[in-house]
This record gives structure tokens, sequence and C-alpha cells, in this order.
């Protein structure tokens, strides 16, 4: 809103310091000064708030060091976090980007569906929740309108990094098609020109091979939408855990999104150019401040607790920011967290099924799952699992810390492969 309204008074009225809300690197400051600001201010009243209708977690006892003192801690918390990233983006970017409004259609989307199943918990006290199969049909639908958006409008764009070699078939230069195209590529190392278009898998099917493409691509859109959301839910089981990873795959993001809309800087690391992506920097700085501010009271020991009103939302935000800027399939190394969190849960219940249905005694991959529980846990005391390091349990304030410093160097091989050829 204030971007448009800037932009009308240094055309019309040619207002003083007007010009620059054309700047986005300022606008993104803006926005994570503005975000960092509300959730950190605003956030103690959000908390109180959630603290006099008495909307605290109920805790299950696992047997885990210092878990009951976590009690009646308030839950969707979540809704700082998106409040924090509405308002600055609302205020600072265009809303006529597409991009910008996918981002904020994912947003409020996930974070409907979170605090239902939060609801549930908390006023209709069933711990189960919003059931499975309805939030599956919600990051379905989610996935089906990203998808879909991406195919049928005209302003999702690309145009083709085109590597001019010499004569020791070194690249020289990246030059750039005049004309935007629609297209199903994405970039991905280890290929050439750093692309992998889908409908190159159905070659086979002559002048229909994009049109399959489209649809395997949308499919995709769909599985990774479900996936990365669920990561995060799954990682959400330490103070800080979700709220700091998330925070660092925001960082990335953000330079994904700015090196993808600078023709200078893709054509230097040799990958598509996406015209408009840029806008995107103001809802990742947005993400950032949040996120960053949520950890004033989230960190150990936890004021709030985001619940599942955060913590779907920011893997939603994850997975559509990837999808959007044609990074989707770097999502397994910027969300190693989260996909191995995802995979403990996966391996463990399948195991634990096979055994009992073939041994008659169910057994475990690790001591407890998802992953950063399995540290919690002291080894060789009674549980029969196949990993019992380490032995002794670690306190959960540096199995976060250690489990950001992972994020924090999958991030880092995340850049450093675009310029892996």
């Amino acid at each position: 809103m204030l971007y448009h309204l800037f932009t009308y008074l240094d055309k019309v009225f040619d207002f003083p310091g007007a010009g620059m809300f054309y700047f986005i690197s300022f606008r993104t400051g803006l926005a994570f000064i503005f975000a960092l600001l509300l959730s950190t201010m605003f956030g103690r009243k959000i908390i109180n708030l959630l603290q006099k209708k008495q909307i605290g977690e109920t805790i299950r006892d696992l047997g885990l060091e210092g878990q009951m003192s976590k009690k009646g801690t308030p839950t969707m918390g979540g809704i700082i976090i998106i409040i924090a990233i509405m308002v600055p983006t609302l205020l600072l970017a265009a809303l006529n980007n597409v991009y910008i409004i996918l981002m904020l259609i994912t947003t409020l989307w996930l974070g409907i569906i979170g605090f239902l199943d939060d609801y549930i918990k908390v006023f209709r006290k069933n711990k189960e929740g919003l059931k499975g199969r309805f939030k599956i049909v919600g990051q379905i639908g989610l996935g089906l309108i990203v998808g879909l958006t991406m195919y049928l409008s005209p302003d999702i764009v690309i145009r083709e990094n085109i590597e001019v070699k010499g004569e020791t078939t070194r690249v020289e230069d990246v030059l750039y098609s005049k004309h935007d195209v629609k297209s199903t590529k994405t970039t991905i190392p280890f290929l050439k020109n750093n692309n992998l278009d889908y409908a190159d898998a159905f070659k086979w099917a002559g002048e229909k091979a994009q049109d399959y493409g489209w649809i395997l691509f949308v499919l995709i859109v769909i599985f990774i939408v479900t996936a990365v959301s669920n990561g995060a839910n799954m990682t959400d089981g330490l103070d800080g855990l979700a709220t700091g990873s998330s925070a660092i795959m925001g960082v990335t993001l953000g330079i994904l999104a700015y090196v993808s809309g600078n023709v200078n800087y893709a054509g230097y690391l040799n990958i598509m150019y996406l015209p408009g992506t840029g806008e995107l920097l103001i809802f990742a700085g947005a993400f950032i401040g949040a996120t960053i501010g949520f950890l004033w009271y989230n960190a150990f020991p936890a004021q709030v607790f985001m619940g599942d009103t955060g913590s779907l939302t920011l893997g939603g935000i994850i997975a559509v920011f990837s999808i959007a800027i044609h990074k989707e399939l770097l999502i397994p190394i910027l969300c190693g967290v989260f996909l191995v969190e995802n995979l403990s849960v996966m391996t463990q219940v399948g195991y634990f099924k096979y055994t009992k249905r073939r041994y008659g005694e169910g057994k475990r991959i690790f001591k407890m799952a998802p992953l950063h529980h399995h540290y919690q846990k002291q080894g060789n005391a009674g549980i029969q699992a196949f990993f019992q390091r380490p032995i002794q349990a670690m306190p959960e304030s540096r199995i976060v810390i250690r489990f950001w410093i992972v994020g924090i160097i999958l991030a880092a091989i995340t850049i450093i492969t675009l310029k892996i050829r």
C-alpha cells in the first residue's frame, strides 16, 4: 500500500524521498525492521492474550528432561509470525505482483488450516486436532492453486540462459533470450545450463510433451507443499528449532530470489533469469524479521509455542517460495533438517510395524522420533533401538543450536551448488 502511495506521489507531485520506494533493497530493509518490531513489541501483547484465554500447550509425558515444565505454555503463537509477515508485505510490496499474491495466499491458507488444528486441540480438548485427511486436502488445494497459477499466469515467465563457449568449450559468457516464455524448466545443479525441463520426460509425446510436463510440474508442486509443510510441523518439537531453521532457509531463499531476478547475477551464476521475482525480496525480508523476532519469545526456555498455526505456515511458505523461483529441486538440500525429521518418523514407524509383524515384537531404529527427540534420550537405558548413541542425553538448547549449524551448512551448500558444473 505504501509502495503504491509513494510511487504515485513521486510520479504526480515529485514528492521528496518518495523515489526511495522504487528500490527493492530499501523496501526489503524496511520490511525486515518492521516485521522484527511487530513480532517483538506486539508479540508480548498477543502472548498475554493467549495466557488470559488459557490457550496453553497440552503435554504428553514422553519421559524427556524438562518436558513437563512446558505444560501450560501458550500455544498458537504462530499468529504472531503471520501478522508480522502479512503487515509489512501489504504495506511495502507491489500488490499487483503475482509472486507476492501467491505468497500472501499461501500464508493465509496454511495459517487458517493450522489455526483450525490448534483450535480443535485447545478449545475442543481433542488431542488429535484437525483430522489428517482435511489437512492433506488443504495442502493439495494450495498445491493446485500454486501449480495452476504458475501454468496459467502470463506474468510468470522465464528467460533461458544461453551459454557462449570459446574454442576450449569453456563458457565465456551467458546471454538471455529477448523474449519471455512460459516454461516447465527449473534450476538444478550438475546439468547443462543448470536447467531441467519436466517436459523432457515426455519427449515421446511430441507436441503434447509440454502439456504433460505441466501436469507433472503441478503434481510435484502438490508433493513439495505437502512434504515441506509437514516437515516443518515435525521439526517443531524443541524450543526455537523450527523457527531458527526457517529463518536460515528464509535468508537463503531471499538470496536466490535476488540473483534470479537480477539479470547480471543470474548471468554470473548461469541460471535462468526470472523477471518479477525480485519483488519476493520484500516478502523474504518480512519472513526473516518475523521468525527472528518470534525467537525472542520462542528460544529456550520458550514463553510461547507457534503451534500448527505457525509450523504449517512456515513450511508452506518455504515450499511455495522455492517453487516460485524455480528452485524446488534444491529443497532436499536447503530443507535437509525438515527432510531428515520427516524420514526419521517414516522409517521409525515403518520399521516398527515390519518387525512387529515378522517377529511379534516391534523394534525401533531411533530411541525416539522425530530425530531431535532421539538426542534427548539416554542410550542403553532399556530402549531397544538400532542407534543408541549418544549415550548421554543432550540438553535441549545444545540440540537446537547444532541443528541450526547443520541448517547453515546446508544453506551454504545450496547456494554454492549453483556454480557447480
